[in-house]
């Protein structure tokens, strides 16, 4: 085990993580804690969560890492959420939020589309990031340094037959966010936004127990979770002006 090292931008942050019980989250929560960042996930599945909490606090003995089970489709406990991060870790901002929560369907034809994959994703793409941007919106702009990171898909700029329900609740997320990043940009006024809402964009995830089970598999253009991860933390490397209102993508732009 080893100490936090964080001497960069995220030493001493205090950033939330939605969706951090899966892959993405765990090397998420892995990242952060190690540039020096308090790390405060969330997650509708206890076990998993507490998992990759646990992951993160043995590998970086110093690192304050805690974990919640919070649904994020109800908008009271998000707030309430937002309301504990900030009073326990962060007095009186939060240093950022980055929105994890996937979940997709699809089918091989348009024709295909079964409105019922709509209806799940509508909530897990979509209302997960509306609740967190309203309920984490006035902590980011407390900071000095807040950030808002969405994880998209390449297919929300470039829509396949059979899918359309993700590719259409993934744009309706990129929209959304885009949205909270022109508020920043006006609360900034002259002198800029302080916070920034960031859009990373990705193919799709790969990580090792895919690849333990498709060893075969090339995953041509996948991110690896770790990679990601990287990426998420590289967020808070760069100005707010610069990051704000952009897709950074981590895949060829289609």
């Amino acid at each position: 085990m080893s100490g936090s090292s964080g001497t960069g931008a995220l030493d001493g942050a205090v950033v939330a993580v939605a969706g951090a019980g899966g892959p993405a989250g765990r090397a998420t929560l892995l990242r952060l804690a190690g540039a020096g960042a308090t790390v405060v996930g969330a997650d509708a599945d206890a076990d998993s969560l507490a998992e990759a909490v646990d992951a993160a606090r043995r590998a970086h003995s110093g690192a304050t890492v805690t974990g919640e089970t919070v649904d994020l489709l109800d908008p009271a406990a998000t707030r309430a959420w937002a309301a504990r991060t900030e009073q326990d870790h962060g007095r009186g901002r939060i240093d950022g939020l980055v929105h994890l929560v996937g979940g997709w369907r699809g089918g091989k034809t348009f024709a295909d589309t079964d409105l019922a994959d709509w209806d799940l994703l509508e909530k897990l793409l979509i209302r997960t990031v509306q609740h967190t941007s309203l309920a984490f919106h006035d902590g980011l702009l407390r900071s000095d340094r807040g950030r808002y990171v969405l994880v998209s898909a390449a297919g929300a700029s470039k829509p396949t037959a059979g899918n359309a329900a993700y590719a259409a609740a993934k744009a309706a997320a990129e929209a959304w966010t885009l949205a909270l990043a022109d508020d920043f940009r006006k609360a900034g006024g002259d002198e800029g936004p302080r916070a920034a809402a960031a859009i990373l964009v990705i193919k799709a995830l790969v990580h090792d127990a895919m690849r333990a089970e498709r060893p075969n598999a090339k995953f041509a253009g996948f991110t690896d979770a770790g990679e990601l991860a990287d990426a998420i933390a590289g967020v808070w490397d760069r100005p707010a002006g610069e990051v704000n209102g952009n897709r950074l993508w981590l895949t060829p732009e289609s």
